[in-house]
Protein backbone atom coordinates (compact mmCIF):
# COMPACT_ATOMS: atom_id res chain seq x y z
CA UNK A 1 0.00 0.00 0.00
CA UNK A 2 1.00 3.42 -0.74
CA UNK A 3 0.21 5.45 2.18
CA UNK A 4 0.74 9.41 1.22
CA UNK A 5 2.34 11.50 4.32
CA UNK A 6 2.69 14.76 4.96
CA UNK A 7 3.91 17.21 7.93
CA UNK A 8 1.98 20.32 8.64
CA UNK A 9 4.77 21.99 11.76
CA UNK A 10 3.15 24.74 13.53
CA UNK A 11 4.96 27.31 15.55
CA UNK A 12 2.87 28.73 18.81
CA UNK A 13 4.70 31.35 20.34
CA UNK A 14 3.54 31.09 23.66
CA UNK A 15 2.79 34.20 25.89
CA UNK A 16 2.96 36.16 22.09
CA UNK A 17 -0.14 34.72 20.82
CA UNK A 18 1.83 34.52 17.17
CA UNK A 19 0.96 31.75 14.79
CA UNK A 20 3.35 30.78 11.93
CA UNK A 21 3.00 27.45 10.02
CA UNK A 22 5.27 25.22 7.51
CA UNK A 23 4.89 22.44 5.55
CA UNK A 24 7.26 19.77 5.10
CA UNK A 25 7.37 16.52 3.94
CA UNK A 26 8.77 13.32 5.74
CA UNK A 27 11.48 10.71 4.36
CA UNK A 28 10.46 8.03 6.41
CA UNK A 29 7.50 7.24 8.30
CA UNK A 30 6.73 8.92 11.44
CA UNK A 31 5.34 6.44 14.09
CA UNK A 32 3.47 8.51 16.75
CA UNK A 33 0.43 9.39 17.94
CA UNK A 34 -2.12 10.57 14.93
CA UNK A 35 -0.43 8.10 12.21
CA UNK A 36 -3.39 7.01 9.77
CA UNK A 37 -3.25 4.21 7.22
CA UNK A 38 -6.11 4.45 4.70
CA UNK A 39 -7.27 2.31 2.02
CA UNK A 40 -8.27 2.14 -0.94
CA UNK A 41 -5.03 4.83 -1.76
CA UNK A 42 -7.12 5.96 -4.60
CA UNK A 43 -11.03 5.80 -5.47
CA UNK A 44 -12.46 5.65 -8.90
CA UNK A 45 -16.49 6.09 -9.06
CA UNK A 46 -18.33 5.20 -12.46
CA UNK A 47 -21.96 5.62 -12.39
CA UNK A 48 -23.76 6.33 -9.91
CA UNK A 49 -22.86 4.03 -7.06
CA UNK A 50 -20.71 5.00 -3.95
CA UNK A 51 -18.34 3.18 -2.06
CA UNK A 52 -16.13 3.40 1.55
CA UNK A 53 -12.89 4.43 2.51
CA UNK A 54 -11.45 2.52 5.64
CA UNK A 55 -9.04 4.54 7.75
CA UNK A 56 -6.78 3.13 10.71
CA UNK A 57 -4.82 4.80 13.25
CA UNK A 58 -1.87 2.93 14.11
CA UNK A 59 -0.42 5.40 16.13
CA UNK A 60 0.06 4.60 20.49
CA UNK A 61 -3.00 7.16 21.06
CA UNK A 62 -6.18 8.00 20.76
CA UNK A 63 -6.27 10.03 17.65
CA UNK A 64 -8.67 12.63 15.65
CA UNK A 65 -9.16 13.63 12.23
CA UNK A 66 -10.82 16.03 10.30
CA UNK A 67 -12.10 14.77 6.56
CA UNK A 68 -12.00 17.63 3.90
CA UNK A 69 -11.84 17.75 -0.04
CA UNK A 70 -9.47 19.50 -1.64
CA UNK A 71 -8.73 20.58 -5.28
CA UNK A 72 -4.75 19.40 -6.41
CA UNK A 73 -3.85 19.85 -10.44
CA UNK A 74 -0.78 18.24 -11.64
CA UNK A 75 1.72 19.88 -12.71
CA UNK A 76 4.66 19.21 -15.83
CA UNK A 77 6.76 17.90 -13.24
CA UNK A 78 4.63 15.51 -11.50
CA UNK A 79 3.79 17.56 -8.38
CA UNK A 80 0.61 18.28 -6.96
CA UNK A 81 -0.31 21.92 -6.19
CA UNK A 82 -3.55 23.23 -4.51
CA UNK A 83 -6.15 25.19 -5.60
CA UNK A 84 -7.76 28.13 -4.21
CA UNK A 85 -11.55 29.15 -4.79
CA UNK A 86 -10.36 31.84 -7.22
CA UNK A 87 -8.82 29.18 -8.97
CA UNK A 88 -11.47 26.92 -9.54
CA UNK A 89 -12.50 26.26 -13.08
CA UNK A 90 -16.00 24.61 -13.81
CA UNK A 91 -14.81 20.82 -13.94
CA UNK A 92 -13.37 21.33 -10.51
CA UNK A 93 -16.13 22.88 -9.15
CA UNK A 94 -18.46 20.45 -10.20
CA UNK A 95 -16.50 17.69 -9.08
CA UNK A 96 -16.72 19.56 -5.49
CA UNK A 97 -20.23 19.84 -5.73
CA UNK A 98 -20.79 16.01 -6.51
CA UNK A 99 -18.67 14.25 -4.10
CA UNK A 100 -20.69 13.77 -0.47
CA UNK A 101 -18.43 12.63 2.28
CA UNK A 102 -19.45 10.93 5.87
CA UNK A 103 -18.45 11.34 8.53
CA UNK A 104 -16.36 14.32 8.53
CA UNK A 105 -14.90 14.15 12.03
CA UNK A 106 -14.07 10.96 13.73
CA UNK A 107 -11.98 10.08 16.74
CA UNK A 108 -10.19 6.55 16.65
CA UNK A 109 -8.38 4.49 19.28
CA UNK A 110 -5.26 2.65 18.08
CA UNK A 111 -5.85 0.15 15.88
CA UNK A 112 -9.64 0.86 15.39
CA UNK A 113 -10.35 1.04 11.64
CA UNK A 114 -13.65 3.68 10.87
CA UNK A 115 -15.53 3.55 7.13
CA UNK A 116 -16.32 6.74 5.67
CA UNK A 117 -18.76 6.52 2.94
CA UNK A 118 -18.51 8.08 -0.51
CA UNK A 119 -21.01 8.88 -2.99
CA UNK A 120 -22.03 11.08 -6.36
CA UNK A 121 -24.74 13.28 -6.78
CA UNK A 122 -24.19 13.66 -10.23
CA UNK A 123 -26.45 16.72 -11.70
CA UNK A 124 -28.85 16.05 -14.97
CA UNK A 125 -27.28 16.70 -18.40
CA UNK A 126 -23.53 16.79 -16.50
CA UNK A 127 -21.42 16.66 -19.11
CA UNK A 128 -19.05 13.59 -19.82
CA UNK A 129 -15.39 13.65 -18.93
CA UNK A 130 -13.32 13.32 -15.47
CA UNK A 131 -13.80 14.90 -12.62
CA UNK A 132 -11.57 14.48 -9.74
CA UNK A 133 -11.02 16.08 -6.03
CA UNK A 134 -8.42 14.78 -3.30
CA UNK A 135 -9.94 13.92 0.19
CA UNK A 136 -8.02 14.83 3.01
CA UNK A 137 -8.04 13.07 5.89
CA UNK A 138 -5.47 15.35 8.51
CA UNK A 139 -5.02 14.84 12.15
CA UNK A 140 -6.35 17.52 15.32
CA UNK A 141 -3.85 17.61 17.56
CA UNK A 142 -4.68 17.38 21.48
CA UNK A 143 -5.11 20.71 23.43
CA UNK A 144 -2.10 21.26 25.06
CA UNK A 145 -2.09 23.18 28.07
CA UNK A 146 0.18 26.58 28.79
CA UNK A 147 0.81 25.29 32.18
CA UNK A 148 2.74 22.54 31.07
CA UNK A 149 5.25 24.59 29.30
CA UNK A 150 8.64 25.55 31.22
CA UNK A 151 8.66 29.16 30.06
CA UNK A 152 11.38 31.18 31.48
CA UNK A 153 11.03 34.37 33.50
CA UNK A 154 9.89 37.53 31.11
CA UNK A 155 10.36 35.42 28.20
CA UNK A 156 8.55 32.99 25.88
CA UNK A 157 8.29 29.48 24.87
CA UNK A 158 8.07 28.13 21.05
CA UNK A 159 6.02 24.31 20.82
CA UNK A 160 6.38 22.55 17.76
CA UNK A 161 3.20 20.54 16.66
CA UNK A 162 3.45 17.67 13.85
CA UNK A 163 0.08 17.28 12.11
CA UNK A 164 -0.38 14.26 10.28
CA UNK A 165 -2.64 13.58 7.58
CA UNK A 166 -3.14 11.37 4.18
CA UNK A 167 -4.74 12.67 0.95
CA UNK A 168 -5.90 10.22 -1.60
CA UNK A 169 -7.67 11.21 -4.98
CA UNK A 170 -11.14 10.98 -5.87
CA UNK A 171 -12.16 10.46 -9.40
CA UNK A 172 -15.63 10.46 -11.18
CA UNK A 173 -16.26 9.25 -14.88
CA UNK A 174 -19.01 10.26 -16.78
CA UNK A 175 -19.46 8.42 -20.00
CA UNK A 176 -16.97 6.58 -22.40
CA UNK A 177 -13.68 7.68 -21.71
CA UNK A 178 -10.43 6.61 -23.57
CA UNK A 179 -6.91 7.52 -22.86
CA UNK A 180 -3.43 6.01 -24.22
CA UNK A 181 -0.07 6.82 -23.20
CA UNK A 182 3.68 6.83 -24.21
CA UNK A 183 7.05 6.90 -22.70
CA UNK A 184 9.99 8.67 -24.15
CA UNK A 185 13.86 10.62 -23.48
CA UNK A 186 14.54 8.26 -21.35
CA UNK A 187 18.03 8.68 -19.29
CA UNK A 188 19.82 8.79 -16.58
CA UNK A 189 20.64 11.67 -14.67
CA UNK A 190 23.00 12.57 -11.43
CA UNK A 191 21.13 14.39 -8.43
CA UNK A 192 23.15 15.34 -5.25
CA UNK A 193 21.98 12.31 -3.63
CA UNK A 194 22.52 9.56 -6.82
CA UNK A 195 21.27 8.74 -9.55
CA UNK A 196 17.79 8.69 -11.14
CA UNK A 197 15.82 7.37 -14.18
CA UNK A 198 14.27 10.37 -16.09
CA UNK A 199 11.89 9.68 -18.89
CA UNK A 200 8.53 11.56 -20.01
CA UNK A 201 5.40 10.05 -19.56
CA UNK A 202 2.88 11.87 -22.15
CA UNK A 203 -0.61 11.16 -22.08
CA UNK A 204 -3.98 11.12 -24.54
CA UNK A 205 -7.31 10.84 -24.41
CA UNK A 206 -10.08 12.08 -22.24
CA UNK A 207 -9.03 11.16 -19.05
CA UNK A 208 -6.30 9.99 -16.68
CA UNK A 209 -4.16 7.46 -16.82
CA UNK A 210 -2.73 5.72 -13.63
CA UNK A 211 -0.14 2.55 -13.13
CA UNK A 212 2.57 0.86 -12.47
CA UNK A 213 6.36 1.24 -14.55
CA UNK A 214 8.50 -1.71 -14.69
CA UNK A 215 12.33 -2.04 -15.98
CA UNK A 216 13.19 -4.56 -17.65
CA UNK A 217 16.26 -5.72 -18.49
CA UNK A 218 17.34 -8.69 -21.21
CA UNK A 219 18.16 -11.88 -19.74
CA UNK A 220 16.95 -11.11 -15.99
CA UNK A 221 13.76 -12.48 -15.62
CA UNK A 222 12.29 -10.24 -12.77
CA UNK A 223 12.25 -6.60 -13.39
CA UNK A 224 15.22 -4.27 -12.15
CA UNK A 225 13.26 -1.95 -11.00
CA UNK A 226 9.43 -1.37 -9.87
CA UNK A 227 7.69 1.95 -8.94
CA UNK A 228 3.78 1.92 -8.12
CA UNK A 229 1.32 4.66 -8.44
CA UNK A 230 2.50 6.50 -11.30
CA UNK A 231 -0.20 8.75 -12.81
CA UNK A 232 -1.03 11.37 -15.40
CA UNK A 233 -4.32 13.38 -14.70
CA UNK A 234 -6.20 15.42 -17.27
CA UNK A 235 -4.88 18.23 -16.97
CA UNK A 236 -1.99 17.63 -18.21
CA UNK A 237 -0.79 15.75 -21.54
CA UNK A 238 2.90 14.98 -20.45
CA UNK A 239 4.95 14.71 -17.52
CA UNK A 240 8.23 14.06 -16.06
CA UNK A 241 9.06 11.01 -14.29
CA UNK A 242 11.80 10.94 -11.59
CA UNK A 243 12.69 7.40 -9.91
CA UNK A 244 15.78 7.22 -8.18
CA UNK A 245 17.89 4.52 -8.60
CA UNK A 246 19.49 2.69 -5.33
CA UNK A 247 23.10 2.35 -5.68
CA UNK A 248 23.23 -1.61 -6.17
CA UNK A 249 21.42 -1.03 -9.37
CA UNK A 250 22.67 1.38 -11.12
CA UNK A 251 25.30 -1.27 -12.86
CA UNK A 252 22.05 -3.13 -13.28
CA UNK A 253 20.36 -0.36 -15.89
CA UNK A 254 23.20 0.50 -18.30
CA UNK A 255 22.52 -0.67 -21.57
CA UNK A 256 19.13 -2.26 -23.04
CA UNK A 257 16.29 -1.89 -20.94
CA UNK A 258 12.88 -1.99 -21.60
CA UNK A 259 10.66 0.44 -19.78
CA UNK A 260 6.95 -0.47 -19.37
CA UNK A 261 3.59 0.98 -17.69
CA UNK A 262 1.28 -1.09 -16.53
CA UNK A 263 -2.02 -1.59 -15.34
CA UNK A 264 -2.95 -1.69 -11.68
CA UNK A 265 -3.93 -5.72 -10.73
CA UNK A 266 -7.37 -4.52 -9.70
CA UNK A 267 -8.07 -2.77 -13.16
CA UNK A 268 -6.92 -5.93 -15.25
CA UNK A 269 -3.57 -5.45 -15.34
CA UNK A 270 -3.12 -5.01 -18.63
CA UNK A 271 0.00 -2.94 -20.70
CA UNK A 272 -0.34 0.91 -20.78
CA UNK A 273 2.89 1.58 -22.49
CA UNK A 274 6.21 -0.12 -23.75
CA UNK A 275 9.48 1.90 -25.09
CA UNK A 276 13.29 0.10 -25.32
CA UNK A 277 16.00 2.56 -24.35
CA UNK A 278 19.97 2.52 -23.99
CA UNK A 279 21.01 3.90 -20.74
CA UNK A 280 24.71 5.68 -20.18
Amino acid sequence: MIIQRFKLLRKTCIGLGALASAIALPLTPVQAAGDLLVAPTRVVIDGQRGTEVILNNIGSETATYRISLELRRMTAEGNLEDVSEEQENEIEQAAKAMIRYAPRRVTLPPNQPQAIRLGVRAPEGLPDGEYRAHLLFRAIPAARSVTEQNIPEGGFSIALTPIYGVTIPVIIRQGNLEATAAIANGRLEKKTDGEALTFDLNRSGDRSIYGEIRVIKPGLSEPVMVARGIAVYPEVNQRKVVLPVPPEVAAQLKGNVSVEYYEPANAGGGLIAKTDMVLR
